[in-house]
């Protein structure tokens, strides 16, 4: 937790200027980066205190300044001995700045949660110079699980911070897929840092931009069936799933985490194991999506253990009985269901020829328990 803006440490005018009986006239000026004598360091300070002043002019005019604060004004002050709740005020109004965040993390005072705002909410550049060092990371590791879940992040940093925690036996339960992602990188070659994205980054980028125009607003499964059974991709999802294709499994798990609700249905049928458990895993996987992939019966076991055992997706009848009929569920995991099944579902199950020998025996078995 930062402490805030000590304001006994500020020298006298400023107490004047924060004094909540000080005229409000004479507060708005500050607010506005106006009082002479003061150093540019603790006129910030100042603008920063008065971002919380009961007075709605004050509180606003000071939060109008802070997003703007004149050129010498800002270089003064980042020269100064600023305060870490002044640092992380500017850290959050400048995350966009290269420039300003490059003094900003070489400051004295810097707080960790300032450098852990700038790895969640900063944009290449910026994560790029919060990923430079990695004697910080190592001593702070959520740092490494913010950078890996920011978008912004370039993959070939990511790949190379989890590296780095892999190496050092760091745990990261800030990160989904940080197993999967580990496991992609083990006997890989790391690419070093560098001013310019990689070929590899290149080709992730551009496959995020094409799987944000193919978003739609309501999940659509990206295959179809033949009639001879085979599931086929979607002329429209084609060149998606070409890129996809073409990413290495790091940079897919990367992508099951955090991409579009499309590309987690096409790398929910990927071959690799850490790919398509990561699709599992994600945040970001709704309701309805997993509607979808559970009553898959081309989907991977590991794929359906993991829903069958996420009491998120168990609230959902729908997703019940997709996982009770479906023949790649885990048997155990299936029985285990039957009972939150409705009696007709269950005599359904009892009948299927889709689903295995136990899991029909274990259907009769409930329904004859409910007939006792």
């Amino acid at each position: 937790m930062i402490p805030p803006i000590d304001v006994a440490a500020l020298p006298a005018p400023a107490h004047k200027l924060l004094d909540p009986n000080a005229p409000q006239k004479l507060q708005e000026l500050a607010a506005r980066g106006v009082a002479p004598g003061l150093k540019p360091a603790d006129l910030v300070a100042v603008v920063v205190q008065l971002q919380t002043s009961d007075r709605p002019a004050v509180r606003e005019t000071a939060e109008k300044t802070l997003a703007a604060l004149p050129e010498p004004l800002l270089a003064g002050a980042l020269a100064g001995d600023l305060q870490p709740a002044a640092i992380d005020a500017l850290a959050r109004a400048y995350t966009h700045r290269l420039d300003v965040i490059e003094k900003i993390v070489a400051l004295p005072r810097l707080a960790i949660e300032t450098v852990e705002h700038l790895a969640r909410a900063g944009n290449e550049p910026v994560t790029e110079l919060v990923a430079t060092n990695e004697a910080r990371l190592l001593e702070h590791p959520r740092l490494v699980e913010l950078l890996y879940m920011n978008k912004q992040t370039r993959m070939s940093t990511a790949d190379r911070i989890v590296d780095l925690a892999r190496r050092n036996g760091l745990d990261l339960p800030g990160i989904p897929v940080y197993r999967e992602a580990a496991a992609a990188l083990e006997g890989e070659l790391i690419a070093e840092p560098s001013p310019e994205p990689t070929p590899d980054d290149v080709l992730y980028t551009e496959t995020a931009a094409l799987a944000a125009e193919l978003e739609a607003p309501e999940p659509e499964d990206t295959h179809t069936e033949t009639e001879e059974g085979e599931e086929i991709v979607k002329a429209k999802y084609k060149p998606l799933y070409k890129r996809l294709a073409d990413m290495t499994v790091s940079q897919k798990v990367r992508r099951a985490v955090l991409g579009t609700k499309e590309e987690r249905l096409l790398l929910v049928r990927d071959r690799s194991r850490l790919v398509c458990t990561a699709v599992a895993r994600s945040p970001l996987l709704k309701e309805d999506e997993v509607n979808l992939i559970s009553r898959n019966r081309n989907v991977s076991e590991d794929v359906l253990r993991i829903i069958s055992s996420t009491p998120e997706w168990l609230k959902s009848y729908q997703i019940k009985r997709n996982l009770a009929e479906n023949p790649k569920t885990p048997t155990t995991m299936a029985i285990r269901i039957i009972p939150l099944l409705r009696e007709s579902d269950v005599r359904q199950l009892a009948k299927s020829r889709n689903v295995g020998a136990a899991i029909q025996e274990a259907a009769r078995r409930h329904l004859d328990r409910r007939k006792q």
